[in-house]
């Protein structure tokens, strides 16, 4: 193993951590390279700097001048220039100084600085290279995102676990207690993906669930079991229901207890309305980690980057950070989050009003989506149907579930696309 590998487990020896990294995450290192080299450089080369691969005249990088017409306001340094392997130092301050606005239960507590990385997909698969292998599985809940499976079965090789996510028109606590449970028994250790807003289900947890949700996890490390947490916070904030816990999960579980790692992915993509930038937040909590063992958890996942994608985009990051220090950014926020409200309450009163041999909503009160238990098991049926004789695309989850994106569907539709839906499943 590099022995650059050895110093950073070293430094991680004896935290929950270090104790629950994966073969990759053990093997993870930042080479003393060109990356780190070209740092040094950028603070004491005064006469000339020849060590990072752009093209530079007058000491900033040079520019077409088709690029450059097309982001005016924009320095070179903030478009074609390289962006450092973590991300823009500023954008990741500022990023840190949201999540604590967001979360006020954070203020006072410690965690990392954000890592900046190419996207929300981006921060689950390199969380997975530290923390997941074919001896580590990942659970997480049935229905879900197919890329969790795809990350933690097919890229890292381990038993993808899943507990059924909802019982009774609720979210399943005794299914997710027993499977944490399980796990934390056979291995020793167990590893729990939450994504509230939920993908594709659009629930998330009440303040009462997400009260119990916390003492579980607490529970099975008072055990004795380490626990990582990883809260994929992809839509935050997107809440149209009074009793929705408004914080995240990694808000409690950030000092909760010693043996509980709190992992947030999070980031503009969906909660700024930024899908297409790639930007994305990998960002750590535990009890009693100390600042040196948060940077060494920092240098793997650079490590990761590194060796895979480089660094993100840096227009990207530019035009985000531009636009968090923009005044009028939470009204113009305010306004789109507004409108998926007005669509989310046509979606509510249609389903409340309307009833099914064959559809059952799946409990729904936020983010982008709702979906539909389909009793026939004929999903894919379904769907195939609504997009050859109605015209109207929704995903097949599984063979019992549809997702819907009301999101994407002008609120003067959803009347006729809904019922659309529920007639072709009928007639099947």
């Amino acid at each position: 193993m590099n022995p650059l590998a050895e110093a950073l487990n070293e430094t991680l020896k004896g935290s929950v951590a270090g104790d629950l990294l994966s073969d990759m995450g053990k093997r993870l290192y930042f080479p003393n390279g060109i990356i780190s080299q070209g740092g040094e450089a950028a603070k004491d080369a005064t006469l000339a700097n020849g060590t990072i691969g752009m093209a530079v005249s007058g000491g900033k990088p040079i520019e077409l001048d088709s690029y450059k017409k097309n982001m005016p306001n924009f320095t070179s340094g903030e478009t074609v220039a390289y962006a450092k392997t973590a991300g823009i130092p500023d954008f990741r301050k500022l990023w840190k100084e949201k999540i604590i606005e967001k979360n006020p239960l954070l203020k006072g507590k410690s965690f990392s600085l954000p890592v900046l990385v190419p996207g929300l997909t981006a921060a689950l698969s390199y969380v997975a290279d530290l923390f997941i292998d074919a001896e580590k599985p990942l659970l997480a809940p049935d229905p879900c995102w197919d890329n969790y499976e795809l990350i933690a079965a097919a890229r890292r090789g381990a038993e993808f676990h899943q507990f059924k996510c909802f019982e009774n028109g609720d979210f399943n606590l005794a299914g997710l207690e027993k499977a944490m449970k399980d796990d934390a028994k056979k291995y020793g250790s167990v590893r729990v993906i939450l994504n509230f807003p939920q993908n594709p289900s659009g629930y998330s947890p009440t303040k009462d669930v997400a009260k119990r949700i916390v003492e579980i996890v607490k529970e099975i490390a008072e055990s004795g079991k380490k626990v990582l947490v990883l809260s994929d916070d992809a839509y935050f904030g997107l809440n149209y229901e009074n009793d929705i816990e408004p914080q995240s999960l990694f808000a409690y579980m950030a000092d909760l207890h010693e043996n509980v790692l709190a992992i947030k992915a999070d980031g503009p993509t969906k909660e700024d309305f930024a899908w297409g930038f790639r930007t994305g937040f990998i960002t750590f909590a535990s009890k009693n980690l100390t600042e040196e063992q948060y940077t060494a958890l920092t240098t793997k996942i650079m490590s990761a980057i590194r060796s895979s994608v480089s660094c993100a985009s840096t227009p990207s990051q530019t035009l985000v950070m531009k636009a968090l220090n923009d005044p009028a950014h939470n009204a113009q926020k305010k306004e789109l989050r507004d409108m998926l409200k007005r669509r989310y309450d046509a979606v509510r009163k249609f389903v409340n009003s309307h009833k099914s041999s064959v559809l059952t909503p799946l409990p729904f009160n936020s983010g982008y989506f709702m979906s539909f238990n389909v009793k026939t098991s004929n999903a894919e049926d379904i769907r195939k149907k609504l997009l050859k004789e109605e015209g109207i695309g929704i995903i097949q989850i599984d063979k019992n579930t549809l997702r819907v994106a009301f999101s994407s569907i002008d609120e003067d539709k959803i009347e006729t696309v809904y019922s659309r839906i529920y007639n072709v499943a009928e007639a099947m």
